[in-house]
């Protein structure tokens, strides 16, 4: 009679968000279906019933085959009779505050809806928010090929369904992404450019939040100590994002893999690439801060892209995905981005 087999034990826990079992499985905090959905703002108007910020939403399976939903928000005045389209925001979702690097988080997620409800009503645009592949189960390149699929899925339904259809303008789309997703839509930029995707589709920009970076060699931010508040999972620290690391960068690769370190020695250089104008926001108290202004610095000086360089004061990773979108940061980051959309709208 053979011995039992051992009962599987965790080989790799981030703070209880996601734990990486010895038979392989992953355990997570919570199942993203099970968000329930929250309105952006309860009771703005204070009639005593909730408001939804006048936009309409549905869901939509855009990958079949790897079972991976989309978000679709439009403006609820907007109709097949308006004549004026407006732009698109293609948007990949962070993880949470806790960072969750490419191994959390859904569009589904409160914080994502909340931003995505603002974009389409504030700016006001299209927003088609997608969920991509999560690690370990899927390592990197896995959510940046995700990213690229969107996209050719975007282009291929332009035409056809009407939430898209009768409002979207493709000759305007707009990348988007907090965290993981920032560092998404960094990467559909470079690979797409301006025009790779081909009528009708054209990016006029790309709007990255936080994004997820990290290197081998410490910035100053990432070799301070951690401040006392770093215990709460909310606080993204050096350690954290050195864990989450070894679930999503691929079997053998070190921080410095191009997927996460953007500006690092493998990085390819993008000079002779048409990237579109980019907004790069970080955050004061974000331990990747520093990695955020070398990348912009590095995208404009020596790159010779366009790029807005912006630090919010007073908050930290993925700010923009908290559960709570009414902050005066957040307001500051919608006027950013809405100022920034209409700066790129007709540029050339």
């Amino acid at each position: 009679m053979s011995p039992p087999s051992p009962s599987p034990h965790v080989v790799e826990d981030i703070r209880g968000l996601v734990q990486l079992m010895s038979d392989g499985t992953v355990r997570r905090s919570a199942d993203p279906a099970s968000f329930p959905v929250v309105d952006a703002d309860p009771d703005a108007d204070g009639d005593g019933e909730p408001d939804d910020l006048g936009v309409e939403w549905k869901d939509v399976t855009w990958h079949r085959e790897h079972d991976l939903n989309a978000r679709l928000y439009r403006p609820r005045h907007l109709g097949a009779s308006n004549d004026a389209r407006i732009p698109v925001v293609a948007y990949f979702h962070g993880g949470g505050g806790g960072g969750g690097f490419f191994c959390l988080g859904s569009g589904r997620w409160p914080g994502p809806h909340n931003w995505c409800l603002r974009l389409a009503s504030e700016l006001p645009a299209v927003v088609a928010s997608f969920d991509y592949r999560l690690a370990p189960e899927h390592r990197l390149p896995a959510a940046i090929d995700d990213g690229e699929a969107a996209m050719a899925w975007l282009r291929a339904h332009a035409a056809h369904d009407p939430w898209l259809a009768d409002d979207a303008d493709f000759a305007h789309v707009f990348l988007a992404g907090a965290s993981a997703g920032g560092n998404i839509a960094h990467h559909v930029a470079a690979t797409f450019g301006k025009a790779g995707l081909g009528a009708p589709v054209r990016i006029r920009g790309a709007v990255l939040l936080t994004p997820a970076m990290s290197g081998e060699a410490r910035t100053r931010a990432e070799a301070a100590r951690p401040p006392p508040t770093a215990a709460d999972a909310s606080v993204l620290t050096a350690d954290m994002v050195d864990r989450y690391a070894r679930l999503f960068l691929p079997a053998g690769a070190n921080r410095d893999h191009p997927a996460i370190n953007l500006c690092g020695p493998g990085a390819p250089a993008l000079a002779a690439v048409a990237m579109p104008p980019l907004l790069v926001v970080a955050a004061e108290r974000d331990v990747l801060r520093e990695r955020h202004a070398l990348y912009a610095r590095r995208m404009k000086e020596e790159w010779g892209k366009q790029v807005e360089y912006v630090e919010i004061a007073g908050v930290g990773h993925g700010f923009s995905e908290a559960d709570d979108p009414w902050t005066p940061p957040a307001d500051q980051l919608v006027r950013l981005v809405r100022r920034f959309v209409v700066a790129h709208m007709n540029a050339e």
